[in-house]
């Protein structure tokens, strides 16, 4: 099963179809995302494997509303990294992160494995200050297996975000952040190829996630 994508689609799927969702609380974000996702991936399933194009299209409508892919984008590269970019080339690993993570998360989502999803209660630990706070989840497959997975959310203007995921504790931010600096390491500094080649660093590494937590 593919752990990461199935957590990550788990809170981005159907929050804009959320009541007020504006207002609500990251906790309420995420429960009523849980409730809502088997029935969007239901609705949506045969649609999707006929038309790959509608799929990948309509699930970046759905996950940029809630993922704060430009925060995210920034912490992976790191002020060392992004004070020497350009506008130009901030914008472009920004738009380039978001599409890698649609694309890659695309066909995984619809092999998404039916399973007992629990929002755990706030105990108030996960409040970090005003606007940042942390969210808990359990996955129970239809296997028996648990996976428990942290949300970080961020309040952007308003409305809870997901900035970043933390999965049987490893994190997904620090993972990319280290994949960044391993791959402008290895390409001498050059932005524009790691840029360029970002979605395979995407797939590898969601690969080696997946098998940490598997194994």
């Amino acid at each position: 099963m593919r752990v990461l994508t199935n957590l990550f689609l788990t809170l981005a799927l159907s929050v804009p179809f959320a009541a007020n969702a504006n207002t609500a609380s990251p906790q309420e974000v995420v429960k009523d995302t849980s409730t809502r996702v088997m029935t969007v991936l239901d609705a949506n399933r045969e649609t999707y494997k006929q038309d790959t194009d509608a799929f990948v299209e309509g699930l970046n409508e759905v996950l940029e509303p809630v993922v704060d892919f430009q925060g995210i984008a920034r912490s992976v590269m790191t002020v060392r990294y992004s004070r020497e970019a350009t506008d130009e080339q901030m914008q472009r690993f920004i738009d380039t992160f978001k599409r890698s993570m649609v694309e890659f998360y695309g066909n995984a989502l619809l092999d998404f494995d039916s399973g007992q999803i629990m929002v755990l209660e706030s105990n108030g630990r996960g409040q970090q200050s005003p606007d940042r706070t942390s969210v808990d989840m359990e996955i129970r497959t239809s296997s028996g297996n648990v996976y428990p997975v942290t949300y970080t959310m961020v309040n952007v203007d308003g409305q809870w975000k997901v900035r970043n995921v933390i999965v049987e504790g490893i994190n997904i931010g620090l993972l990319f952040r280290d994949q960044f600096a391993q791959a402008m390491q290895a390409s001498r500094n050059d932005l524009d190829a790691v840029i360029n080649g970002w979605g395979n660093v995407v797939a590898k590494s969601v690969e080696q996630v997946e098998k940490e937590v598997e194994n």
